[in-house]
């Protein structure tokens, strides 16, 4: 094996750059990815032009730095599908909200009851008195619980 291959600084950025992307893979939390970046730019730079060891750690650390502050909720927003940013979720809250279901269980304010919306059983709360077998109509949707109220006839 060529031992100058990896005396070449923009192998040996490009290389560990590789090495944080794929750690990135495997542990959760979505911010090693930027020193990744940080690490293929530094290697595109060493490519380009031959700066110290010195210059290659800060343009490591700074590019690292604001990729990770321009551009982390950019990217969890576009492709982690956060659920309170996520443009979907406005589409998943209109297939409940507003619709009619049947309380299988009697439940008041602060209680947990039983709805059935779309043949399944949901945990349901509500700010009013339901009885079992009152048609009421869903408010909204946090997580697999609904908040519902009665139906007016």
């Amino acid at each position: 094996m060529d031992t100058s291959l990896f005396s070449r600084p923009e192998i040996i950025w490009f290389l560990g750059g590789l090495i944080l992307f794929l750690l990135e893979l495997v542990i959760p939390g979505f911010f090693i990815f930027f020193f990744a970046v940080g690490a293929w730019v530094t290697a595109l730079i060493c490519l380009i032009g031959n700066p110290g060891t010195n210059l290659q750690i800060i343009i490591f650390a700074v590019t690292s730095l604001l990729s990770l502050l321009a551009l982390r909720r950019v990217i969890q927003r576009k492709f982690l599908y956060s659920q309170k940013n996520n443009d979907d979720s406005d589409a998943v809250e209109d297939e409940f909200t507003g619709k009619a279901g049947i309380a299988l269980t009697s439940f008041a304010p602060g209680q947990t009851g039983r709805v059935e919306f779309k043949g399944t059983t949901w945990s349901a709360e509500s700010q009013s008195i339901i009885s079992e077998g009152q048609s009421v109509i869903i408010i909204s949707k946090e997580s697999f619980t609904l908040t519902v109220k009665p139906k007016n006839i």
